[in-house]
C-alpha cells in the first residue's frame, strides 16, 4: 500500500489577492515563494526600519495588505495569510 503524504502548508499553491499579486505575480504560487517574494521587494526598496530591521515600513503597495503603516516581521505572515486562497 503506498503512503499518501499531507501535502506541506509552504508547498501548497495558492492564489494571492489583486493587491498581493502586484508584489508576487499573478497566478498559483507556493506560501513559502510568497514570503520570499515578498522580502525580496522588501529589500529591494529599502522598506525596513533601520532602527530595527524586524519592522517593515509599509509602501503603498505594502499598506494595501498590512492594512497598517509598519508591521514587524513576525506579524507580516498573518497579513499575507488574508491575500493567499
Amino acid at each position: 500500500m503506498a503512503e499518501t503524504k499531507k501535502p506541506n502548508a509552504l508547498q501548497t499553491p495558492l492564489t494571492p489577492s489583486a493587491d498581493l499579486a502586484a508584489i508576487v505575480g499573478a497566478g498559483q504560487v507556493t506560501r513559502g515563494d510568497v514570503v520570499k517574494k515578498v522580502w525580496d521587494y522588501i529589500k529591494a526598496n529599502n522598506l525596513q526600519d533601520p532602527k530595527d530591521k524586524r519592522r517593515i515600513i509599509a509602501d503603498a503597495h505594502l499598506k494595501r495588505i498590512f492594512g497598517a503603516d509598519s508591521v514587524t516581521m513576525f506579524e507580516m505572515n498573518k497579513h499575507l495569510a488574508r491575500h493567499l486562497s
